[in-house]
């Protein structure tokens, strides 16, 4: 086990990632010297530069901390990335972020939010609750939160609330007195295998939780009964046979208004200022933490009131009368699933323009036909390439692929200057882009273009 108590200076290769820049936000915030590399300059790394932490761009070790103490890497990084071979063939101590996570939980109170979908933000609406009433905690998150602008936050109180990555099992290296599990659909399949395999793996990190500690779990999730855990609490937006649900729900004003009913308590008149039902059923689970925890009713409902959501996620970058731009992290089928059905249901009248990056090969060539179905659901589809990651290219698996198995024939492929291009000579009245990879570098040039195409 790391002692984290003894680094003085850290480097991280894969700074610009999402988790991975948490992590370095928090050393940062203890005084440690934090240093590191990635792929491409984005938002996130210009504002870590800002926040002190040197960033370079060039895989090259003349630009490397020589004198770290602990070397941090993700698992996106290449094999052959010739900083972290010169660190591990120079005996550095090399980890994954997952690791050092560990080591800082290791003597906290654990909130670890897990699920194929849905953790980020009701992680982030957890640690908010948790802030905004006053509790505290220290928040390492997968997403930015709006509230805050960070996916970092500390506290004085002892508890972390983390978002427990489920990607190569990273997860069972935590130990949570809380856990919630809002998923456990396939995916990840280049690392499991098997459906089962992932479900199995969520099974094994409900058996992490400490002796005395809580599961606040999905209700209807496959193999719910080969879940252990004594003190267990279900959650469902729609099923009232769960230990927390809703009723009295409202739409009004572009907000959510509902009760929260348990067999022991209810809080009437919880206000949502978000759309999308998923998002309901992810306040409920974050609500079961904040009940668990006893915080009072009067504080989760003002929590939740100023809720104003996590970036990238259902983020709406343009919204006015005649033009919607929404951008959102969507890369499963269900998530984009998810997303269309509620641009359907918020703007039924629009035609929507859906941009949309693969992510992965091997996620690709696993859920084509998904993929394919589910953006039918669209009025009009721009396919990017794919966006490979830590990937190799497979023969065959491209994102004309996924072109070819779709019934919908306003659909096309383009590159992003290509796409730049075609947005700035066709006005579109509700555009939605959505990916995992580095989709989110066009949201400022499109954010741009629309807003001249509205003066």
């Amino acid at each position: 086990m790391i002692d984290i108590k003894d680094i003085q200076r850290i480097y991280f290769i894969g700074i610009g990632g999402i988790g991975m820049s948490a992590i370095a936000r928090y050393f940062n915030a203890k005084g440690v010297v934090v240093s590191g590399y990635d792929k491409t300059a984005t938002p996130l790394t210009k504002q870590l530069e800002v926040e002190g932490i040197k960033v370079h761009f060039e895989d090259n070790i003349e630009f490397i901390d020589k004198d770290a103490q602990v070397i941090v890497y993700t698992p996106a990084v290449p094999k052959d990335h010739k900083e972290l071979n010169y660190y591990q063939q120079n005996n550095y101590t090399v980890v994954k972020r997952s690791d050092v996570l560990g080591a800082i939980t290791n003597s906290s109170f654990n909130i670890c939010v897990a699920g194929t979908h849905g953790k980020t933000t009701t992680s982030t609406m957890v640690a908010h609750i948790l802030r905004h009433s006053g509790f505290g905690c220290n928040a390492f998150l997968g997403g930015i939160a709006s509230n805050y602008n960070s996916n970092f936050w500390s506290s004085d109180n002892n508890v972390c609330v983390v978002e427990a990555d489920e990607y190569d099992r990273s997860f069972l290296k935590l130990n949570p007195d809380v856990a919630i599990i809002t998923a456990m659909d396939a995916d990840h399949l280049d690392i499991y295998g098997t459906a089962e395999n992932v479900e199995q793996a969520f099974i094994d990190f409900s058996a992490k939780i400490k002796p005395g500690g809580c599961l606040i779990l999905k209700h209807g999730l496959k193999r719910n009964n080969d879940f252990k855990v004594h003190d267990t609490c279900t959650y469902s937006v729609d099923d009232d046979k769960a230990n927390i649900h809703i009723s009295n729900l409202k739409i009004a004003h572009g907000a959510y208004e509902f009760d929260v009913i348990n067999n022991y308590w209810t809080i009437e008149n919880v206000v949502l200022n978000m759309g999308g039902l998923h998002n309901i059923e992810n306040v409920i689970a974050a609500i079961g933490v904040a009940k668990y925890l006893k915080i009072e009713d009067d504080k989760i409902k003002a929590a939740v009131s100023s809720f104003k959501g996590v970036k990238r996620r259902f983020e709406y970058i343009v919204k006015n009368d005649t033009t919607v731009y929404i951008d959102d992290y969507a890369h499963h089928p269900d998530e984009l699933k998810a997303l269309l059905d509620e641009e359907k249901n918020l703007f039924p009248a629009r035609k929507c323009t859906v941009i949309f990056q693969p992510h992965l090969y091997s996620r690709t060539k696993d859920f084509a036909d998904a993929f394919a179905a589910t953006l039918d659901i669209a009025d009009e589809i721009i396919l990017l390439p794919i966006y490979p990651a830590r990937e190799l290219p497979m023969e065959g698996v491209t994102s004309e692929m996924v072109l070819g198995k779709m019934k919908n024939k306003n659909s096309s492929i383009k590159t992003k200057d290509e796409l730049l291009n075609w947005i700035k000579e066709n006005k579109r009245e509700l555009v939605i882009t959505a990916g995992a990879g580095d989709i989110d570098t066009l949201v400022e040039p499109i954010n741009k273009i629309v807003t001249e195409q509205n003066k």
